[in-house]
């Protein structure tokens, strides 16, 4: 968005809300999402098994599932501009396990146009 559009706001925003105070929704898109599917290294899954039973953050896994999370926010965030959306509301994470072998992260969300109040 630039400002001679008269867009002052951020360049796409996503919101877990399903407003934005100070804008208002000039039109709704539809649902929008990212997913990705990981396979699980038995390596990791052997380390981290010997990390939880003694404590401690598995950082290997909290690597995977940052770089996991970005990446699904990146294509839902594709996909609501593809569409002509500059925000996104109501967005959520979803995980679930395939089994032990997989682990697919979901991001979801309402892509819309919104516009300053006023």
């Amino acid at each position: 968005m630039s400002e001679a559009s008269g867009w002052t706001g951020p360049q796409f925003l996503v919101v877990t809300s399903n407003d934005v105070p100070g804008y208002r929704i000039d039109q709704v898109f539809g649902e929008v999402f990212g997913l990705t599917v990981r396979s699980r290294n038995v390596f990791s899954q052997m380390g981290a098994g010997l990390k939880s039973m003694f404590g401690g953050e598995l950082r290997g896994m909290t690597k995977v599932l940052v770089e996991s999370r970005n990446e699904v926010m990146g294509r839902m965030i594709a996909e609501a501009q593809a569409r002509g959306a500059n925000a996104i509301t109501a967005m959520r994470f979803d995980t679930s396990e395939m089994g032990d072998v997989w682990t697919e992260i979901c991001a979801y969300g309402t892509a819309v146009r919104i516009s300053p109040l006023g």
